[in-house]
């Protein structure tokens, strides 16, 4: 499949990327703008990502499924790659920057090209400003940023390094304005060094998907959400969470089962970071 590519000019550029300083004066784009009434969360981290940013991007998209919003990201490999494939497993719009022209010969990074194409075909776009053949290269990537954090109303950060390209994009997001909200993590990775210094820097931090939802400005349906969660547990997941008709502490649960107890407590990790579960006191319950 070649990209059925149209150029946007003038007032057919979105308005607000019109307003960000040093503008786009043309962009390309292979399939369709969000409508109107979708609000754009950018989403980006570090290429290198850990096992859990990657549980967290997944976990946090899932949240947001039902609501208007857009996942916007850069198509790198790592965290911005993992939060389109997780907004087309939710049903939510992807809108994905290269960092290269969009031609398929050029197309950066190479191997996001087959997401790419999935990212069009479910409805979402991929946009350049780019001529179609030009190659990545050192520049593009901080001008890609800016349209990154440009086209969205708050920007996450989930993962990065002290000193690290994602920051460069939350620098250009408080620039604009926008909100920026970061995931703290362990003090000893490497990789929550610089969301942690967003933090305290003054970054909303974000420990579950309502507290995206609440700085995009969105009411929450809890009941809908509780429903949601249950329908895209996993079959495994579903049968921990009919165990747990009462609360019970973590021995007697892994005993009930029925698994070896490293990869029970694996299970229930994911549950954890999945709100199906939670732990208070000693014990285990299921979050509804």
């Amino acid at each position: 499949m070649t990209f059925k590519l149209k150029i946007l000019t003038g007032k057919e550029i979105p308005e607000i990327l019109r307003e960000i300083p040093q503008p786009p004066t043309k962009l390309y784009i292979a399939g369709k703008l969000p409508e109107e009434n979708i609000v754009c969360l950018a989403v980006v981290g570090s290429r290198k990502c850990t096992s859990y940013g990657k549980d967290v991007v997944r976990k946090l998209i899932l949240g947001l499924k039902g609501y208007p919003i857009a996942i916007v990201s850069g198509l790198a490999v790592g965290i911005d790659a993992l939060s389109h494939e997780a907004a087309l497993d939710t049903g939510l719009v992807a809108v994905a920057f290269p960092g290269s022209g969009i031609s398929e010969e050029v197309f950066f990074p190479p191997s996001s090209l087959k997401l790419a194409k999935k990212i069009v075909d479910a409805g979402g776009c991929i946009i350049s400003e780019f001529e179609p053949n030009l190659k990545a290269a050192y520049y593009t990537f901080p001008m890609r940023n800016r349209l990154v954090a440009g086209l969205s109303k708050a920007a996450l950060i989930i993962e990065a390094q002290e000193k690290s390209g994602t920051l460069i994009t939350a620098r250009m997001a408080l620039d604009y304005n926008r909100e920026v909200l970061a995931v703290p993590g362990q003090i000893n990775s490497d990789y929550s060094k610089g969301t942690n210094k967003l933090i305290r820097s003054g970054a909303t931090p974000i420990t579950c998907s309502e507290d995206i939802l609440e700085a995009l400005g969105f009411k929450i349906d809890q009941e809908s959400k509780q429903q949601s969660l249950f329908d895209d547990a996993r079959p495994e997941e579903k049968s921990v969470l009919k165990i747990l008709s009462e609360p019970m502490s973590r021995d007697e649960l892994i005993r009930a089962m029925k698994m070896p107890t490293g990869e029970a407590n694996a299970l229930l990790s994911v549950m954890e970071i999945k709100e199906l579960i939670k732990e208070e006191l000693g014990e285990i319950r299921a979050s509804f």
